[in-house]
């Protein structure tokens, strides 16, 4: 009877314990400016290591997911990952069906209109083959006449066909681009034979090739900055706040290198473009 007192005696300090804790730990959002209190949902595809992926586990892992785990843990907030694939994400965010579009969103004048996108990362652009193909691609105008794949609704299709146009506009033949929903998809592809070469973000690619299912080609072409996006001003304001703490106790840091991805060099982290309503 002793022992039993004592243990109810133990659980009930220790239940106070983590309530006091839990009330000194005030969400950084309030609830008015999230879908609901305390929870940050946000969008992610788990198709592209090392940014996001699963593992054989099923658990979500990658940069976004732990430096989205960290930011959270800072701003007291629940993190809530919804996975999907990546063409729901920003009519999804429009229709405010969650905070945040998580995919390392690359930052466009045009997508800077729509949200309150946050720079976190850099990223450039790679193009690469099967190991064993023959090609010779030393420059991007070598893709000309070529049947290359790319995953849709990503800035590396909107840059390459740009790119692309300017090469038909110098009398070059237009690459013939297949789309894809994921990586995976574009490597089946290319496995199969019914493409030439690929083009995906340098991280991606370098992940294949440690894989030892790909060569790259080319590498760093037309980097920019990506992004976490929100559709609400007072949630991007408090993760660009977060991140900088995040950067301030060697966490950022940490986490970039443990994943091999490109930092950002400011001391300090903002929304940049005018967000919804901007001009």
């Amino acid at each position: 009877m002793l022992m039993r007192r004592l243990f109810v005696g133990l659980a009930g300090a220790l239940l106070l314990a983590g309530t006091a804790q839990a009330q000194t730990c005030t969400p950084a959002v309030p609830a008015a400016n999230l879908l609901e209190a305390g929870k940050w949902q946000m969008s992610i595809n788990p198709t592209l290591p090392p940014q996001q992926f699963v593992d054989r586990s099923g658990e979500l892992q990658g940069l976004n997911v732990e430096l989205a785990r960290a930011a959270a843990a800072k701003m007291c907030l629940e993190p809530v990952f919804l996975r999907m694939d990546f063409p729901p994400m920003v009519p999804g965010l429009r229709a405010n069906r969650f905070d945040t579009i998580n995919t390392g969103l690359f930052w466009t004048e045009e997508r800077s209109k729509l949200f309150y996108m946050v720079p976190h990362a850099q990223q450039a652009i790679s193009v690469y083959t099967l190991p064993t193909s023959t090609l010779t691609i030393g420059k991007f105008d070598d893709l000309a006449g070529r049947v290359v794949g790319i995953e849709s609704a990503t800035y590396q299709e909107r840059k390459s066909r740009e790119v692309n146009a300017e090469m038909v506009a110098r009398g070059l033949k237009p690459i013939d681009f297949r789309t894809f929903s994921t990586a995976s998809e574009t490597v089946a592809a290319l496995r199969a034979g019914q493409l030439e070469a690929a083009i995906n973000i340098d991280e991606t690619a370098n992940d294949l090739v440690q894989k030892k299912v790909a060569k790259i080609h080319l590498s760093g072409m037309f980097g920019t900055d990506i992004t976490f996006a929100f559709r609400d001003r007072v949630m991007a304001e408090a993760f660009a706040q977060a991140l900088t703490a995040l950067k301030a106790d060697g966490t950022y840091d940490r986490l970039f290198e443990k994943f091999g991805m490109t930092r950002l060099t400011g001391a300090s982290f903002a929304i940049r473009g005018p967000g919804p309503g901007g001009s």
